[in-house]
């Protein structure tokens, strides 16, 4: 059995203070600087995560570990200021507790640490995409440029595109 100090496992503790629409956990491995939001993250790691739940124990493996897990909450009401937002990486030995970005989600962590220091500054200034305020403000895009930057994220393959359903919106026409 293991112990809750076992290094070959982070122990990720979430106290919900506020109502959350979306909650999700990524294990990212890659990133695809070509989408925003979770899709900035490619084919990831996805650990269950309950958004209603007011206190939540998750434990990841830290035999592999991904380059970074993602933490990201969307609040009842929306509102983009109010998004929670916390990176972190394996690191034995090492706790931390604090807020994901804002007050109303907290977050205790065992055998990780944060990853601070990277936002809308870690875009290059001459990425294509930065000029279209979807990228430029998403978070999760920001964090993949930092990671691709900082920690030689490899590059995910593109994803596999549908073909439209029908009669769905891609089937409009203009007669």
């Amino acid at each position: 059995m293991q112990s809750e100090a076992d290094p070959k496992r982070v122990r990720v503790e979430i106290e919900s203070r506020d109502d959350y629409r979306i909650m999700w956990l990524a294990g990212v491995r890659q990133v695809d600087l070509t989408q925003h939001c979770l899709k900035s993250f490619g084919f990831c790691d996805r650990p269950r995560v309950n958004h209603a739940a007011r206190r939540q124990t998750v434990f990841l493996s830290a035999v592999r570990p991904p380059l970074a897990w993602y933490l990201c909450a969307l609040p009842i009401p929306w509102d983009w200021h109010r998004n929670a937002h916390l990176a972190f990486e394996h690191a034995p030995g090492h706790s931390w507790e604090g807020d994901a970005l804002v007050r109303g989600l907290g977050v205790r962590l065992t055998n990780a640490r944060p990853i601070f220091g990277w936002g809308e500054h870690s875009v290059p200034l001459d990425a294509e995409l930065r000029r279209s305020s979807r990228y430029r403000t998403c978070r999760n895009w920001q964090f993949a440029h930092w990671l691709r930057a900082n920690r030689g994220a490899p590059l995910a393959p593109p994803l596999p595109t549908r073909p439209p359903a029908q009669g769905g919106d891609e089937q409009l026409a203009i007669m």
